[in-house]
């Protein structure tokens, strides 16, 4: 917390009260550089973060949705589950680092396909052909086309 009267960032609470309607917590500081007193209001973040479907529709980001996608993508395949947990982390961070509170389903499916695809490649299609919504089979190769020709290829011994 920065000391509004000088701007310094090192402070000491004197003192923390709840309020009568227990929403906030008022507290007393210190600065640590000009010893002048200040007062702060702590309250719970009560906004949710949304994500923007294609449809324009608008829905709480909910981190279980993100991970049961994952794990679908990820099944029987050697993705260790503490790797989709950071995705999963990463992607919250994502979200939560918006100015507007709101991230696009298409922003935050392109941050996943690229961890997968750096992880795992059929995990990336599996997420991909659900994500991308594959309509025929030619879409779908064509997805692997592309997923081939980016990646150097392993002779065949």
């Amino acid at each position: 917390m920065k000391c509004p009267f000088c701007g310094w960032a090192q402070d000491k609470v004197v003192d923390s009260r709840e309020s009568k309607e227990a929403d906030s917590i008022r507290r007393r500081r210190e600065c640590e550089k000009c010893n002048k007193r200040f007062t702060t209001y702590e309250r719970i973040d009560e906004i949710p973060y949304m994500v923007v479907k294609k449809d324009g529709r608008r829905e709480k980001f909910d981190r279980q949705k993100v991970l049961s996608g994952l794990l679908h993508a990820c099944e029987k395949r050697p993705v260790p589950t503490g790797k989709l947990g950071k995705i999963v982390d990463e992607t919250e961070a994502f979200v939560v680092d918006s100015p507007d509170r709101e991230r696009t389903t298409s922003e935050i499916g392109e941050l996943i396909m690229s961890h997968l695809r750096e992880m795992d490649t059929v995990a990336y299609i599996r997420f991909a052909s659900v994500y991308r919504d594959f309509k025929d089979v030619r879409e779908f190769k064509a997805e692997l086309e592309e997923l081939l020709g980016s990646k150097p290829r392993k002779p065949t011994v």
